[in-house]
């Protein structure tokens, strides 16, 4: 009989605590399923005296996560801290030193240090999983290291924050405001610690990074992410989506062109009867194309104890079964250093700005966007207030280049009050 396989857990907040109540819940079919027992010997937390709803006496305890990734009766160290740096990176560097395997939930941790982690691990024979850190409980990593392994990958897009799927589509049902519901999300648990992480697009932003190593063979580049939160979305701009057919979403979109890679996580506009478009509350999404299985669609719970738990142990199963591949689906060594793309391919744009009620107002905007060679495909114009007319216009494709040239000047005008909002048109 083979031996057990033995777990060091570092973190036991909601997702850790998941994790323990697997393992323990379903030791049996776990051990049919991969053929070897799998035990946790030791834990690691801030706090030992906490009630986690579940007994943790029969496991070491090791107040220092690093010292919990040296122990010799642990043969997979199961990282589940969070963060990029501090513990959770030390102490994954010290189960790699130590000759153990990783498991981990942590997309920040790998977003900007995954290249460097993964040819450690690789160097000695050894594997990071992750398929915990996106889209929480949708096996969207395991799908493009294997299912899709043999297609050339086209593109990568989604809605990869929960939270910030939450307060959208909850301000087209109930018509409240942006404000109104970040509040909302916080009292419910729904934001990191720093909400800018949620709203902001970065933890989306982390997930996108990694989903493009995977799919384009490319080094984990966080920094070259396009990031815009969804702090400015108004509720005229969910309301005038909506009469166009569309709905916004905070998208991460990823693919390769001429121009180099292109990955941005920014609100977008969707046709509503996509699958994108129909997305509600926290749930998550992923499209993947490809060229042999052209598009298919992962649609699930992106976060919560349970779903995300669930991606932690299936990945230490692979592990118990002997599955092992590389940490972005080929070996760190042979990952390119990709060309950021610094303009996207074309698409249309939705405009949304608020003229003073002045002369040629409309004349001066239709005149800028022309000298920057952005075409208008249609344009409406609402009520007045407070001198002010409210102007919605869409355009022809166009680069975001060219429209950041019109929106530069705009600011020259004295015909706009405050700054007009610019959503790109996704075609999915």
């Amino acid at each position: 009989m083979a031996q057990p396989l033995r777990l060091g857990i570092a973190g036991l907040g909601t997702v850790g605590t998941g994790v323990v109540k697997i393992i323990r819940r379903q030791a049996d079919l776990l051990e049919k399923r991969t053929g070897r027992r799998i035990e946790i010997t030791a834990v690691s937390a801030r706090d030992a005296n906490k009630d986690r709803g579940v007994s943790l006496s029969s496991y070491a305890w090791e107040t220092d996560p690093v010292a919990l990734a040296k122990r010799e009766d642990v043969d997979i160290f199961v990282e589940l801290m969070g963060g990029s740096e501090g513990s959770a990176k030390d102490a994954t560097e010290a189960a790699l030193a130590a000759g153990k395997d990783v498991v981990t939930a942590n997309k920040a941790l790998l977003a900007i240090h995954g290249q460097a982690l993964a040819e450690r691990a690789e160097a000695s024979g050894h594997v990071i999983r992750f398929e915990a850190a996106v889209a929480g409980g949708i096996p969207v990593i395991k799908a493009l290291t294997e299912g899709l392994a043999g297609n050339q990958i086209t593109r990568v897009m989604g809605v990869m924050n929960g939270t910030c799927n939450y307060i959208l589509t909850r301000m087209e049902a109930d018509g409240l405001g942006y404000n109104a519901l970040f509040e909302e999300a916080g009292r419910l648990g729904y934001l990191e610690a720093d909400p800018n992480l949620d709203v902001g697009g970065i933890d989306a932003g982390h997930k996108l990074a990694l989903l493009a190593s995977i799919a384009f063979g490319t080094k984990p580049n966080f920094e070259d992410v396009v990031l815009e939160g969804i702090q400015r979305i108004s509720l005229d701009d969910i309301h005038q989506a909506a009469d166009m057919g569309f709905r916004i979403k905070l998208l991460g979109v990823a693919r390769r062109t001429a121009r180099g890679l292109e990955q941005r996580m920014q609100p977008c506009l969707v046709p509503a009867h996509s699958p994108l478009g129909q997305l509600e509350g926290g749930t998550n999404m992923v499209v993947i194309e490809g060229d042999a299985v052209e598009q298919i669609v992962l649609r699930g719970p992106g976060a919560g104890e349970g779903p995300t738990a669930s991606a932690v142990v299936g990945d230490i199963c692979d592990l118990a079964r002997g599955l092992r591949i590389s940490t972005f689906g080929q070996p760190a060594t042979t990952l390119e250093a990709a060309q950021p793309a610094r303009t996207g391919l074309p698409a249309p744009y939705y405009l949304r700005m608020a003229l003073l009620d002045k002369p040629g107002a409309l004349a001066k905007v239709a005149a800028i966007l022309g000298d920057a060679g952005v075409s208008i495909d249609r344009m409406r114009q609402y009520g007045h207030s407070d001198a002010k007319a409210p102007v919605l216009i869409v355009t022809h494709k166009t680069t975001r280049a060219a429209l950041d040239d019109a929106l530069d000047a705009f600011d020259q005008t004295d015909v706009i009050a405050g700054q007009p909002v610019a959503l790109r048109i996704e075609e999915v």
